[in-house]
């Protein structure tokens, strides 16, 4: 019998999961609220709430990996208190039931201000608001008898991503020629994660059980500026150079005082306003891989784009 391979969610880091595993011959279950997913003939989507165990049991039975991408309903530290832990602990405790590993992306939201690069070993001081849930996920997880493996990857980019600082509200305008808003400073080096490579440093983390129980770095490309990787997705897309509004700090907090959303932004206005670098290094080491070249990784995002016009 095939291997079984537990994807939760149906977001870029779930899909473009499922979507590699099944490329590779291998068997996917994708379970979502929803019951939609990504189309494969290898790829069975199931309706499954993965937050209520009652629901989750015996949906496991048989698989050597989950990979758990769910997120919370709002953009929001009170709502991800309230709906993340419970899930994952569902999660975990059917993975370990089931005999199977459970792989996390995660975010950079633990790690406090710095006045360097970002490494595995980096001190996570992120005590309040989404950076504390964050860490509460981590501890969590390294205190449950099931094995498990975190991978953390800078924000985001790359076919399905709508939700991120280069995501729809950036790209659109891009694409349609029309001014760009932005937050924080545009023009200080600033991480970003090609979600196809974090998927593959997600499935290669299941594979080899001498990462399991850890926290490791997403392949990720040298740090670039907001302004220049925008430049890069025009110039791949054949549009002209994007004119940026950049919306600082200090105003973000005045917005957030009507606007939930751009608060919570606020929130994390440190990874805004000084230069964000992710170390990947020695995680790349570890799991042999290395990440996309940016020339490539903005072509594949442009192309991904031009066709959800």
């Amino acid at each position: 019998m095939s291997e079984l391979y537990i994807v939760t969610g149906a977001g870029p880091a779930g899909t473009t999961i499922a979507e590699q595993l099944a490329a590779s011959g291998k068997q996917v279950r994708v379970l979502t609220r929803s019951g939609r997913g990504p189309a494969h003939p290898l790829i069975a989507l199931r309706s499954v709430d993965v937050a209520q165990p009652e629901k989750l049991s015996g949906q496991f039975d048989g698989a050597v990996a989950v990979f758990h991408c769910i997120h919370g309903s709002k953009y929001s530290a009170k709502v991800w208190a309230a709906e993340l832990p419970g899930a994952e602990q569902a999660v975990m405790d059917e993975a370990g039931k089931a005999g199977a590993v459970v792989v996390f992306p995660e975010s950079l939201y633990s790690y406090g201000p710095t006045d360097g690069p970002l490494t595995e070993t980096s001190p996570r001081t992120g005590r309040s608001g989404k950076g504390a849930v964050r860490e509460q996920l981590l501890q969590a997880r390294a205190a449950h008898a099931t094995p498990t493996v975190s991978v953390v990857a800078a924000d985001f980019f790359g076919p399905y991503v709508r939700s991120s600082l280069v995501g729809e509200q950036t790209i659109r305008p891009i694409l349609a020629g029309k001014r760009v808003t932005a937050f924080g400073k545009i023009d200080l080096p600033h991480a970003f994660t090609y979600v196809p490579d974090l998927a593959a440093a997600m499935i290669r983390a299941a594979a080899d059980k001498s990462v399991w129980n850890s926290v490791l770095h997403a392949p990720t490309a040298p740090a670039l500026t907001q302004r220049r990787l925008m430049t890069a997705i025009a110039q791949a897309a054949g549009a002209p150079t994007p004119k940026v509004t950049a919306i600082p700090i200090w105003m973000m907090r005045l917005i957030g005082l009507t606007s939930e959303l751009v608060g919570e932004l606020a929130e994390l206005g440190h990874q805004l306003a000084q230069p964000l670098v992710l170390d990947s290094t020695d995680s790349e080491r570890k799991l042999g891989l290395h990440p996309t070249p940016i020339d490539e990784a903005v072509a594949t995002t442009a192309a991904w784009w031009r066709t959800q016009a």
